[in-house]
């Protein structure tokens, strides 16, 4: 792909700041547009089944946010009790996702890739896929241990062929998860739980990426090709058919050896604004990508639940801490009754101090936490600081 000229050059500053503002981290939150305003913001928010202090789709409205009920989150991601209208869908964007619902025809080429494979990675018995959506006609939403069981054995890979059925359905458009039910999901058919308007797969696959990679550049703000591409997990050759016809304009970014792309809405007016203080979840778009992570902030992390416990150096669910726009710490949270429990805390020098533990007081609000209790800090000497930090403001 020839890449044009570029429109701007941006001070590795500047991209740092667009990045912040585009994932709704600087400037005030949209507090009236609430959870369902994040998700359409940001274009996508990761699924995954750790919950620590809560799980990662409640952790990204809270970053923006602050304080939001549970049960809000829910209500804004799912439909729930079928009720009349959605708000949104899980797909496979850049991982297992939750998606805004006026974005599911825009995923009409995921969903005819994955009619077009010949196997599926599980083998399934004849007519199970048939009598699968004959029950869920009939008698859904259901989930799949009410469709005839998850599991062949207590083992989680290894699926019943009626579990492999609906989540085939699901990957194909059939089929869609409706509500969570203790972290289950409920299936419907899609013709029952997606707007009629909206229940089609009438764009074409150019249509369909051009959109993807518009809404990926609107949601970093600037990034480059790859950036682009790992927002919803896009082949590098599928940004390149659409890119100059996304709408997103060539930058340079000072620092940054590969070429960049941006929002041109994000060029118009400096970014500015009061600038969030938080734990993020170490899925939050505005990290999950860690090349990126380390370009922008200087700062390289990877969640290491999956590695050996003599082997991690930040602790099982290591949240980066952000303050004044930069990540300046870590912590690996647990909670113990009415205490949250700060397992291992990793900061950037003395002065992280008060903003890691202003993250922490704030978390531990949030999840009903009376108090705070420091295990470990990578530094012995910032122990004392942090530990006085804390009861100053808990007294």
């Amino acid at each position: 792909m020839t890449t044009p000229r570029p429109s701007t050059t941006l001070s590795a500053d500047e991209a740092r700041r667009i990045a912040l503002r585009a994932q709704g981290l600087l400037g005030s939150p949209d507090r009236r547009a609430g959870v369902r305003g994040v998700l359409r913001h940001l274009g996508a928010v990761q699924l995954d089944t750790i919950s620590v202090l809560a799980r990662s789709h409640e952790l990204v409205p809270y970053a923006r946010l602050g304080a939001v009920g549970r049960k809000t989150v829910e209500s804004a991601y799912w439909h729930p009790g079928g009720a009349a209208q959605p708000h949104a869908f899980e797909y496979w964007s850049h991982a297992a996702c939750i998606l805004p619902i006026e974005e599911w025809p825009h995923f009409a080429f995921r969903r005819r890739a994955y009619r077009d494979r010949p196997h599926w990675n599980h083998t399934l018995p004849d007519g199970t896929y048939d009598q699968v959506i004959k029950q869920l006609r009939a008698d859904g939403p259901l989930t799949a241990t009410e469709l005839g069981g998850a599991k062949k054995t207590s083992e989680w890979w290894d699926w019943s062929g009626t579990k492999v059925a609906v989540e085939r359905a699901l990957m194909y458009g059939e089929v869609v998860c409706v509500e969570r039910r203790g972290w289950k999901r409920v299936y419907d058919l899609a013709e029952r739980a997606v707007p009629p308007a909206l229940l089609h797969d009438d764009l074409d696959d150019r249509e369909c990426l051009r959109r993807l990679v518009r809404l990926a550049g609107e949601a970093l703000g600037v990034g480059t090709r790859a950036d682009i591409a790992d927002y919803h997990r896009l082949k590098g050759d599928q940004v390149d058919a659409v890119l100059a016809d996304s709408g997103l304009v060539p930058v340079t970014v000072e620092g940054w050896a590969k070429p960049a792309w941006a929002d041109p809405a994000a060029l118009e007016t400096p970014p500015r604004g009061r600038h969030r203080t938080t734990l993020l979840s170490p899925f939050d778009s505005l990290i999950w990508e860690r090349a990126r992570t380390e370009r922008i902030f200087g700062f390289s992390h990877r969640l290491e639940a999956y590695v050996p416990k003599p082997k991690r150096v930040h602790g099982y669910f290591a949240m980066p801490v952000l303050a004044g726009g930069r990540l300046v710490g870590r912590v690996d949270p647990a909670r113990e009754g009415r205490t949250l429990v700060a397992k291992q805390i990793t900061l950037d020098g003395p002065k992280a101090v008060p903003a890691v533990a202003q993250a922490l007081l704030e978390a531990a609000t949030w999840v009903d936490c009376t108090n705070v209790r420091v295990e470990r800090v990578d530094a012995p000497d910032l122990r004392d600081p942090l530990t006085r930090e804390l009861a100053r403001a808990l007294d």
